[in-house]
């Protein structure tokens, strides 16, 4: 059975398509290649394509036939979104639509999709779960958010069947080394900090240290890459088992500091991270974390990869390997 991936040769979607291998399905990696790599395609057929394109889309799916969509192509940098807000709710929105009308128009009517707990906004100190109200902040959370909408209005009309997963950080990497974080520019906490050990650029900056957190850095929710798309594949099987429509959160109900995470990478690694003392960036929250009790009661997932240990030492060995250059 087919499933067509958006954002296939992206970090997540990459990591999916290996996934959905491994549990028996044949991926079809759709991308743009505007920030995806054609060499992290390894685990079933490649369509270039853009879901600005409605043609393109229909294509795909009439070559392949797939049963589902798992969705994860978007734009993702909360900064830009901020001054170019046109452009997240263009691409995003639109993109989402047209491949959302492209699936029903063939039938298909199994969709996953790779949402955001940005949806939230600033809740600060809550641990969110998927009652918590959504007023997202940014026009990346507002897109993500409308697209949820969107496939609940299309469930009501259509029949549109639809899993759809809020998380914060993901991080680590495939643990055998076939794929895993390259970001063109790199804006995630754990790769930066190995670039920093590694000489790969001269420091890392801790940004505030004045928090009221145990350290005084701010706390973050991570789950690692592995554990995050083994979610995926349980909500597509979920959906082929015909259950219906449902939100899950995925995090770790708790979360760590930024120095939390810079003392186990010592560990890991065992070298100092060189760090640079920063004030805070504004917006920046104290502590936002992620529950993920439905997923572990109702998808039976188990997040066994998400200990700080094991995402930093498999990023770190990632790092260790040619870098793509396609």
């Amino acid at each position: 059975m087919h499933v067509l991936v958006t954002g296939g040769a992206g970090y997540i979607g990459a990591h999916a398509c290996k996934a959905l291998k491994a549990a028996g399905f044949i991926p079809v990696a759709f991308d743009n290649f505007s920030t995806g790599w054609r060499q992290a395609v390894k685990f079933g057929p490649m369509f270039q394509g853009d879901l600005m394109d409605r043609a393109s889309i229909e294509a795909a799916i009439a070559m392949y036939k797939p049963v589902a969509i798992m969705h994860f192509a978007a734009l993702s940098l909360v900064g830009e979104s901020m001054t170019n807000p046109a452009k997240y709710w263009r691409v995003n929105v639109n993109g989402s639509l047209n491949l959302i009308e492209a699936a029903l128009d063939a039938g298909i009517k199994n969709f996953v999709f790779s949402s955001t707990c940005a949806t939230y906004g600033e809740l600060d100190g809550v641990a969110l779960n998927e009652d918590t109200p959504q007023t997202p902040i940014n026009a990346y959370g507002g897109s993500k958010r409308a697209i949820e909408m969107i496939l609940r209005d299309f469930e009501k009309s259509h029949g549109l069947n639809s899993v759809i997963f809020r998380y914060f950080n993901v991080a680590g990497a495939d643990p055998e080394g076939e794929v895993g974080e390259q970001h063109v520019p790199e804006t995630h906490l754990i790769p930066l900090m190995l670039d920093a050990i590694d000489g790969k650029r001269p420091a890392l900056t801790v940004f505030g240290s004045d928090y009221k957190t145990k350290d005084g850095t701010c706390i973050r929710d991570y789950v690692h890459v592995m554990d995050l798309v083994d979610a995926h594949i349980l909500g597509l099987k979920w959906l082929l088992e015909g259950k219906e429509s449902r939100v899950f959160c995925l995090g770790s109900g708790n979360g760590f500091t930024v120095r939390e995470v810079i003392e186990a990478s010592r560990i890991v690694t065992n070298r100092e991270v060189p760090i640079i003392e920063g004030s805070r960036r504004p917006g920046d929250a104290t502590s936002l974390v992620s529950g993920s009790v439905r997923a572990i009661h109702e998808l039976g997932w188990e997040p066994k990869r998400s200990t700080l240990q094991q995402m930093i030492g498999d990023a770190w060995r990632w790092s260790k390997q040619p870098a793509f250059t396609e």
